[in-house]
């Protein structure tokens, strides 16, 4: 990058920037002009000059062009015009030059934006590509929100001022230098007295503009720094809600706030002292423009046509001026953001881009060791971390790395995430940091504790580190081809390179599945997630998925045949009472009272009920049948148990429909309602109890107030409530369909279609083993997996538990079939049973079929070494054993200690 931003702008826009200063030109033609035509129509055709006679007539645009040694040529022999003739043409004229002038700044502009965005586009991928090649130990020193800042804001004005950076000052200065000159024309002690005038306005405001710069960038940079801070308060909310420092971030984010008020206070007082100037100076000129003019008029040294055209003339004057002005503070104010930029985006020890350059073709599988000579790691404040390391990892072995930071940093190392301070890791006769990414990203597969994960689907993520290059073309048609074309152009323009995101990125032959087969591909995923045990977790993201059942109908109408297989499965363990089914002619009793008069599921979860129960429809049903006497009867028995029960009881850990601090607003209520029956009581008090019944499960709250006939009424007015459902309310609710499937509920809901008994301990873990169960008879277990792949991890994957991420980590270097796999403690979180069956599985899954890759493992437990065809220990820095297990128990002491540890 250029330090300078005008010889950035210059380098990368010559040839438009000349193009557009040609049109510039071009328009101080018409621009000039218009000065001269209100002078020809006050003293032409208004006060009469030339019109002496009655009948008296001018030529009008008659148009001559003297040439030297050969004479004067007409252009054109003018109209013979009267004097209103003359009027009506000159004014004509005038309105056509202000169309003419009008256009030229419409595409001057147009074109200025254009090439300003092109350019910004440019820059802030320059940036992108400059972070993606910053050394690992840069972003320790590095905030994200600040990074984002300064890509996102801080370079937007460097777009703008690209347009403007020759054009603007070409073009106001050609306004100013033509209304001068035109000036000058007409009298020249005039035209020296805006000349001063203009001289002062240019050589004061800059320098007292000054200030306003310096303030500006003390304001962008306490900006940045308060970004940063929230970037830090977003990532640690955790930790504040646990330390309870809440009111500390509070108190810091107050101080930066008043910091950046004072700055901006500042910027605003010096601002506007320095506009007053500046409009002062722009007022001061007419002053003399109508003292001397019009002294100069009354003496007859000047005509009133001359006085009118200068003072139009002047008119133009402070608007380029002014402008001129604001366009060099803004190139000081770039240039300082320019610079603040370059040096943040500036690095000694940037990665050289052809370490990084696009590789489609297949890398070359590395078939010998990896050399480590004298190898000595430091950290980011000088710390040794690992001192004269020399050792040799050879192809197909399977390697334990155990010991303390050194361990961690010798995996570092290995997967180019820590960069070495003396010695040198080599493969052949390379140098490991001097071999590409396309390389070294493939064929090396790097695994560390810290995991992250972007905001997409977990399949997404998985699949993450296979899309190394677009290797299959999207095929696009109509429009959207026309737009490819347009962004293939706009790309090549601001030198982003075109790579087409909507191709297919997947190196399907570098996965297990070696092949772009979607089954055997899916089979392959499911295999990785099994290895790390991730598949049960994948299920239930998949179980509380919904489907749309009009772009998947082979899956929904397997799901509707595994609720019959499902029964059949329940009653052959005895289980058939886990799951109480919903039955358009009995009730649910595991349901509540509103469920089972609606008897379906609300296509919107947030209004689709209230929609209903508010509706006239359900209203006049529930009067006319009187249920609603009924449920206002139950309502008020519940709030009365309720309102004498103290806040901490613990029954109200089975409710969802009232807490102990709506006990208040109930007690009221039952003072108001003391004596008084359905048709006493107000609107507001009726939908109140109403509501409480509707909540209402008799096995989980055991009031006894849901009678059998109290049931019967409400399956037929259930029935009642579904045979006359207008239209308006029939999008609203998808009623139960033992042989549909609801496409506004999950696929667990489907399956089961039913409510869970409360009778049973510990259904959910039993309900979940024999869904799963029956979904492998049905042979619908891997389909439904794959439902649970398109569960969105959030940002940063923190959708997901702790664990979760540890095994999607580790999952995402399965998913790639490389030489070596360095894994740097992937499992720390994990109890010593469950992290020995995944290194066990996790080896057997990477020697199947054939396949002999190097596994360097960073344990986290000593002891599953013995795993390990080679043991390497490393002890305050120093690699001081390296052998088999056996071995190293017989004659290491630090191994022993370790693994007694």
């Amino acid at each position: 990058m250029e330090k300078s931003l005008t010889r950035y702008i210059w380098t990368h826009t010559r040839n438009q920037q000349l193009f557009i200063l040609l049109i510039v030109a071009l328009s101080m033609i018409p621009y000039f002009l218009a000065f001269d035509l209100p002078k020809q129509i006050v003293n032409g055709p208004i006060q009469g000059d030339g019109f002496e006679g009655a009948n008296a007539t001018q030529l009008f645009m008659h148009l001559t062009l003297s040439i030297p040694y050969y004479g004067t040529v007409t252009l054109f022999p003018g109209i013979e015009l009267n004097r209103m003739a003359t009027l009506m043409g000159l004014s004509l004229t005038f309105l056509a030059l202000v169309i003419v002038n009008g256009l030229f700044k419409y595409y001057i502009n147009t074109y200025k934006g254009r090439l300003g965005e092109r350019l910004l586009r440019r820059i802030r991928f320059q940036l992108i590509d400059r972070v993606l090649r910053f050394p690992p130990t840069h972003f320790k020193r590095v905030k994200g929100a600040e990074i984002s800042s300064m890509i996102k804001d801080e370079v937007e004005p460097l777009g703008g001022f690209t347009g403007d950076a020759f054009v603007q000052p070409a073009l106001l200065g050609g306004q100013a230098l033509s209304a001068l000159f035109f000036i000058l024309v007409q009298n020249f002690w005039l035209g020296m007295i805006a000349a001063f005038m203009a001289a002062i306005q240019v050589g004061i405001i800059p320098k007292m503009r000054r200030r306003l710069i310096e303030l500006g960038r003390q304001r962008q940079l306490t900006a940045r720094e308060l970004a940063g801070r929230i970037g830090e308060m977003v990532d640690g909310i955790g930790t504040i809600h646990a330390y309870d420092t809440s009111n500390f971030e509070r108190a810091d984010a107050g101080q930066r706030l008043g910091q950046i008020f004072k700055i901006r206070y500042d910027l605003y007082q010096w601002k506007f002292l320095v506009k007053f100037i500046n409009n002062f100076l722009a007022q001061l000129t007419p002053f003399f423009f109508y003292a001397v003019g019009g002294y100069l008029t009354l003496r007859g040294s000047l005509d009133v046509g001359q006085l009118v055209a200068v003072i139009n003339a002047y008119k133009e004057l402070p608007g380029p001026l002014k402008e001129l002005i604001d366009w060099d503070q803004a190139r000081q104010d770039v240039q300082v953001k320019y610079e603040q930029v370059f040096e943040q985006f500036d690095s000694p020890s940037m990665i050289d881009p052809k370490i990084q350059d696009l590789a489609p073709a297949a890398a070359a599988a590395i078939t010998g060791p990896i050399v480590i000579s004298a190898l000595s790691l430091d950290d980011d404040s000088g710390t040794r971390l690992l001192d004269q390391a020399t050792l040799t990892i050879n192809p197909g072995e399977t390697v334990a790395i155990v010991g303390s930071a050194g361990a961690e940093a010798l995996a570092d190392a290995l997967g180019r995430t820590l960069w070495p301070s003396s010695g040198k890791i080599s493969i052949g006769d390379t140098d490991f940091h001097d071999l590409p990414e396309s390389v070294t990203g493939r064929r090396i597969s790097y695994v560390s504790a810290d995991s992250y994960f972007f905001h997409a689907s977990l399949k997404d993520n998985l699949l993450y580190g296979l899309k190394h290059a677009p290797l299959k073309p999207r095929q696009y048609e109509g429009a959207e081809l026309e737009h490819r074309k347009w962004e293939i152009r706009e790309a090549k323009l601001a030198e982003n390179p075109d790579m087409d995101l909507n191709g297919d990125w997947i190196d399907y032959q570098s996965s297990p599945a070696g092949s772009e087969d979607p089954e055997h591909f899916l089979k392959s995923m499911l295999a990785v997630l099994d290895t790390v045990q991730l598949s049960s977790d994948v299920l239930e993201f998949a179980l509380r998925s919904s489907i749309d059942p009009l772009t998947d109908l082979h899956l929904a109408a397997r799901i509707v045949e595994l609720r019959r297989a499902l029964r059949s499965e329940l009653e052959r363990e005895n289980l058939s009472g886990l799951i109480v089914p919903f039955e358009p002619d009995s009730y649910n009793t595991e349901a509540t009272v509103g469920e089972n008069i609606l008897f379906g599921t609300m296509r919107d979860a947030q209004t689709g009920s209230s929609k209903i129960i508010e509706s006239k429809y359900f209203l006049s049903l529930m009067r006319g049948t009187g249920l609603s006497h009924t449920l206002f009867d139950m309502g008020y028995t519940i709030a009365e148990i309720f309102s004498d029960l103290p806040p901490d009881h613990p029954l109200y850990q089975q409710l969802t429909f009232m807490t102990a601090e709506d006990i208040p607003n109930y007690q009221q209520m039952l003072q108001r309602l003391q004596g008084k029956k359905y048709d006493d009581a107000s609107e507001a008090d009726r939908r109140a109890m109403i509501r409480l019944s509707f909540f209402y499960v008799e096995p989980r709250q055991r009031f006894g107030l849901l009678t059998p006939e109290v049931m019967k009424r409400i399956v037929e007015v259930r029935h009642m409530f579904h045979e006359k459902l207008p239209e308006d309310l029939r999008d609203v609710i998808e009623p139960y369909d033992p042989d549909q499937y609801a496409a506004s509920t999950s696929l667990l809901d489907n399956i089961l279609f039913g409510k869970v008994s409360h009778r049973y301990t510990d259904a959910s873990r039993r309900i979940t083993r024999i869904v799963a169960d029956a979904m492998r008879k049905q042979g619908v277990y891997e389909r439904v997996l794959a439902v649970g792949l398109d569960f969105n991890l959030g940002a940063g994957g923190k959708r997901l538990g702790p664990l979760q991420r540890q095994k999607l980590n580790l999952a995402r270097a399965l998913m790639r079939r490389s030489d070596y796999y360095v894994l740097n403690r992937p499992l720390p979180g994990l109890d010593h049973r469950l992290q020995q069956e995944i290194v066990d599985n996790v080896i057997a899954f990477l020697r199947r079929d054939g396949a002999n890759p190097a596994v360097l493992w960073v344990l986290s437990n000593p002891s599953l070494s013995k795993m390990f065809d080679r043991v390497i220990v490393i002890n305050h820095g120093t690699i001081v054993a390296d052998g088999s297990y056996e071995t190293l128990m017989q004659e290491n002491g630090t191994f022993k200690e370790m693994i007694a540890a």
